[in-house]
């Protein structure tokens, strides 16, 4: 019997527009065109770093040229993994996170790692939904200045590889910046300008790292001749600092610490709507050094945190412990500190008459 397709048929139907050709490149292929065993291909692609630098390239210039795409979730059937991480933000308009997340991504897309955002709107309650939603497609989770309680993070980090940033929690991996570098010099450059009394505007009550940052700020402040109140809790945005003015002035002070840039920039905003003099009457300084802290008049004085950093530092933690989790092999922990530095701008100055 013969068969009424012809070859010219044949290689008409392999090169009709929406067919494919040949079946996409496996790793065995890949394998064999950069000369490597196919499990050293794998750990190439799912694990950079881990094998000599030179094969890796040859491995990942041979996948090139084979136009290999890796399938998270086709890996996921065999691995139980789905190279994909959970990274949940308590406010995605703060401009506070935009360095984070590209420090994440930088991290995450080094190891063939997607990242999934989910935003808790600055609620605990939200924050412990999004988790719950996200926690079973990924394979590890990155909260961002949580707003969870101690046991809820723990209670997550018993089912999921998870890491903080901005919070320390007994039992749970955290990423937290060193606030002392960053606090001595504001201090030190307030007190060489005159100013003996200040203020720090907190941030949420449920916030760790404005009670981290007052506390601080309390125990070195006095030191200095200085005398600090804290003028709070309050929300961190640009109406959470507005709202913050007339206590502000009702506490006599020269000089305002706020707990984000946000925050501080409101509280410029208001003092200059009502004629004070910013700096003069009031000398202020912000905390992160978020995009945009240096588009205000006068430009905004801050303490630095080094945020690009801190989100690829915490996916890179991330990484180790799910490595620890499913080959038993110790998460490798980078202890280096991570320094806040002061900013000087022009938002600072001498108390002026």
């Amino acid at each position: 019997m013969t068969s009424d397709v012809t070859s010219d048929d044949t290689a008409a139907a392999e090169t009709r527009p929406g067919r494919r050709s040949k079946a996409p490149a496996t790793i065995y292929d890949i394998a064999k065109l950069a000369g490597v065993n196919p499990s050293t291909v794998s750990r190439a692609l799912s694990k950079p770093g881990r094998i000599n630098v030179k094969t890796e390239e040859r491995i990942h210039a041979a996948a090139k040229e084979l136009n290999y795409r890796l399938n998270p979730m086709a890996r996921a059937l065999p691995t139980g993994r789905t190279n994909t991480l959970g990274l949940l933000l308590a406010d995605i308009t703060n401009p506070m996170f935009f360095e984070v997340v590209r420090g994440a991504e930088r991290a995450a897309s080094r190891r063939g790692y997607t990242l999934i955002l989910a935003e808790s709107q600055e609620s605990g309650e939200r924050e412990a939904e999004a988790a719950e939603r996200v926690s079973p497609s990924v394979d590890g989770l990155v909260l961002v200045t949580t707003r969870l309680g101690d046991e809820k993070i723990q209670e997550f980090a018993e089912r999921k590889p998870l890491v903080v940033i901005n919070r320390q929690v007994e039992g749970v991996h955290g990423i937290v910046p060193d606030l002392e570098p960053g606090i001595d010099e504001a201090l030190a450059h307030l007190a060489e300008l005159g100013h003996t009394a200040l203020a720090f505007l907190s941030g949420p009550a449920n916030s760790w790292m404005s009670r981290a940052r007052w506390d601080a700020l309390l125990a070195k402040a006095p030191g200095l001749g200085m005398t600090i109140v804290e003028i709070g809790p309050g929300v961190p945005t640009l109406d959470g600092g507005r709202d913050a003015l007339s206590r502000v002035l009702a506490s006599g002070v020269t000089a305002v610490l706020a707990y984000n840039d946000l925050m501080a920039i409101g509280l410029m905003r208001a003092a200059q709507e009502q004629g004070l003099v910013v700096p003069g009457r009031l000398s202020i300084i912000g905390f992160d050094d978020i995009f945009g802290s240096d588009f205000t008049s006068p430009q905004l004085s801050t303490i630095r945190t080094p945020l690009g950093d801190i989100g690829e530092r915490a996916i890179r933690l991330t990484l180790e412990l799910i490595d620890e989790y499913a080959e038993g092999t110790p998460a490798r922990v980078d202890a280096s500190p991570l320094p806040t530095e002061l900013v000087v701008r022009g938002s600072t100055g001498p108390i002026q008459p």
